[in-house]
């Protein structure tokens, strides 16, 4: 069988020499015919299912949520701060569509490529929200970063935890703070008259037709993709890498701590709060009962169940744990107990079905499913001879004849 393994392993290298890399700045390990062909594959996606598909609807969720956990995959693997509040910022970026995007604000009339005839409330372009939005939540994140900057480990995860709940209560009682005569919030009424996105030669989005969303997200997720391989191998991400590692060491060695971990929250937080704009017009709502601390938890699965620190983990852990919440539980298996006799579904145990799960991966692969190289190593031991004593030392020559084995002493 090992004989086989290695003869499987050398066709395959031999088969990925014969076609180049990716571009360095998009990370240079993929190869250049798979990329086009996947994109052209999830392009061509949606057309192999009805408008109102509840697969296609599923996905549409999945990709949203691919979003925020890229963003908080920033946080938490590249600078490893462990972020329990990031609802936060997906409550900022669902409330930007609720003042931005809606009748809500009922003083104001103002629309800017909006597509929508009311005479009151703000009416902007979606992807002026979404600026606006990723604005909000950078902002945000860095005045959660600033108490955080002296924390380290579990007292940072307690920290964010609290600015969450924060968040929560906010919008839950933010119905009773009013601003310029304004209800901050709608509270748990909600705010339901959301506009959809709109653009002016395809026009106003659809609820009955969920191709123009899956489309949409996806030009989002691969913008997101690439502006995080784009850090990941540039300076600030060497340096969120750095801190991660030993934060001692990375500050004695000129790295600045408060600007680089400012700039993890602000960025991760910016992913949060777009992915908040498309939910929210997605959904047709935003209601305070969507922000619990849950959902942080949620979003922290789909990073340790991919992989902390890895790009496609990320990816590959929001869709996993998205389909089995929005397709496999409620529209696949949700009345597999009944073919036994149960009187319940399976929705009703979906907390614990993520959390067996969760222990499932943590037992048979703690790395992740995808896990990042550097973590691979450091969890399974399988370190390269190069980077330990135990390599074989080579002998250089000196003048004279001499010989000195490389690492030893004249």
């Amino acid at each position: 069988m090992s004989e086989l393994q290695a003869q499987l392993h050398e066709w395959r290298e031999a088969l990925l020499g014969r076609v180049p890399d990716a571009p360095s700045w998009l990370g240079g390990r993929w190869n250049r015919a798979g990329i086009p062909l996947l994109l052209a594959f999830l392009i061509v996606f949606p057309l192999l299912f009805s408008e109102a598909s509840g697969f296609l609807q599923a996905t549409t969720y999945a990709l949203a949520y691919v979003v925020m956990a890229l963003g908080l995959n920033i946080v938490i693997g590249f600078a490893g701060l462990l972020d329990l509040g990031y609802v936060a910022f997906y409550a900022l970026g669902a409330y930007s569509v609720g003042w931005f995007g809606s009748d809500f604000i009922s003083g104001a009339n103002i629309n800017v490529l909006a597509g929508h005839a009311d005479n009151f409330g703000i009416h902007l372009n979606f992807i002026l929200i979404l600026i606006c939005a990723a604005i909000v939540a950078s902002i945000a994140g860095i005045i959660i970063g600033l108490p955080t900057l002296r924390l380290r480990g579990d007292y940072i995860a307690i920290v964010t935890l609290a600015f969450g709940e924060i968040i929560g209560t906010l919008v839950t009682n933010g119905s009773s703070v009013n601003l310029f005569g304004q209800p901050l919030t709608a509270g748990n009424l909600g705010i339901s008259s959301i506009d959809p996105p709109y653009f002016p030669v395809v026009g106003s989005f659809g609820l009955l037709n969920l191709r123009p969303w899956y489309w949409l997200i996806l030009v989002i997720v691969v913008l997101c993709v690439f502006v995080a391989y784009r850090l990941r191998e540039s300076r600030l991400g060497r340096a969120w890498i750095a801190l991660r590692e030993d934060e001692v060491a990375a500050v004695s060695m000129g790295i600045p701590l408060v600007k680089t971990k400012l700039m993890s929250y602000a960025i991760g937080a910016a992913f949060g709060g777009m992915s908040g704009v498309f939910l929210a017009c997605f959904d047709g709502t935003v209601n305070a009962s969507q922000f619990e601390f849950q959902f942080s938890i949620f979003i922290v699965s789909m990073v340790v169940l991919g992989g902390i620190g890895s790009i496609p983990g990320a990816i590959l852990g929001a869709l996993c744990i998205s389909y089995i919440n929005f397709y496999l539980i409620p529209d696949v298996l949700n009345t597999l107990p009944h073919t036994f006799g149960l009187n319940f579904d399976l929705t009703d145990l979906s907390i614990g079905i993520y959390g067996f799960l969760l222990v499932i991966v943590m037992v048979l692969r703690p790395q992740g499913l995808w896990p990042e190289k550097r973590r691979k190593r450091e969890l399974t031991g399988e370190v390269a001879p190069e980077m330990t004593e135990l390599a074989e030392p080579t002998e250089i020559s000196l003048e004279g004849g001499q010989n000195l084995s490389q690492g030893g002493f004249l």
